[in-house]
Formats: C-alpha cells, structure tokens, sequence
C-alpha cells in the first residue's frame, strides 16, 4: 500500500523553523511563514522559529542547539541554498551531518523541474540527521518551501504514511550512540 494508513495514529513531531536571511523579519518573512502555517496544519508541534543572519557559525549553533532540544525532532531551514558569496547554509550544515539523505536533494530538485525547470540547479537543497533530529536545508521562496513540505516532507513526516516514513525509525536514529532521545 502506498499512501495514508487510517489504521495508525498520527503522531505529531516537534518541529523547528529557521529561516536564514540578511533581510527578512518575523513580519515578512514568507517563507518561514509558510512552513510554520503547514507543520500546523498537519498537525505538528512548531517547537521554535527564528531567523538568523547569513552567517556559518550563527546557523549551525543554532540548529545544533534545537538538534540538542529533547521537544524538537526536525529542523527546517529556509534560505542560503543557492551560489552567491552569502548562500552558507548548506557550507554551515552539511559538515555537522552524521547521516547525509541524498535521495531529500534528488527528490525535491524532480519536483522543482517539474514547475521552474532547469533552474532548479540554482539551489543546494539537502538534508541529514544530527543528534537524532532530521534536518532539512531548503531554498529560501515560499515556492520552493510550499514544493518541498507538500511534495515530501507532509508524507515522510507522518507516521501513518506507507510503506514506509521517518517517524517510524526516529527512535533508532541515534542508536549507534547509544542513547534515547525520543
């Protein structure tokens, strides 16, 4: 079976937001916005937001100081993925990755074709897992936030997705260290 199994209870993820960004505010930032508005829908916890400045060190401490938070399971951030000189998100992230997920990259750049074409080679979306928390790095529009929650993240974050989702295996993700987050 591929799709929703209503035999299975949702199970709703504490979920960060980061937007990145030299220019945005809580009051305009779209794209933050727009993430925060559909991890509710679904009926996720949003456990933080904030927006941080294009800068390596302000957003890797703070996506390792949410990854250390027991309350939140996923980070999303939003912003920095293309190529000019301030795009860091992807230089400040990946290096902190213990798992890097390649297919979140491949997956959300299909999607993206299908609407904006070649151009979807403009962005460095990607993902991974630090600290038993999924992380995923995706391009700063609401667009590309709307492309990559309801294309991928909506399914994969739900427990009742089949055949398989990341919520099912979010208590093993740190067995190697052995320790519990969740």
């Amino acid at each position: 079976m591929i799709g929703i199994d209503e035999s299975r209870v949702f199970v709703p993820l504490g979920i960060a937001v980061l937007t990145v960004s030299d220019t945005r505010t809580m009051e305009n930032d779209k794209s933050g916005q727009t993430l925060a508005d559909r991890i509710e829908a679904a009926g996720h916890l949003l456990k933080a937001r904030a927006i941080v400045t294009d800068d390596r060190d302000r957003i890797a401490g703070q996506v390792t100081a949410w990854t250390l938070d027991p309350e939140i399971d996923v980070v999303i951030t939003t912003g920095g993925t293309g190529f000019t000189g301030r795009d860091v998100t992807p230089e400040a992230l990946e290096p902190l990755f213990e798992k890097r997920m390649d297919g979140f990259s491949e997956v959300f750049h299909r999607i993206s074709y299908d609407k904006i074409g070649t151009s979807t080679i403009q962005s460095r979306a990607t993902g991974g897992v630090l600290n038993a928390t999924y992380i995923f790095v995706i391009p700063g529009s609401p667009g590309a936030c709307k492309d990559a929650w309801d294309g991928i993240l909506k399914a994969q974050l739900d427990y009742r997705h089949m055949p398989c989702n990341f919520v099912e295996i979010l208590p093993r993700l740190d067995e190697h260290l052995r320790r519990t987050k969740s």
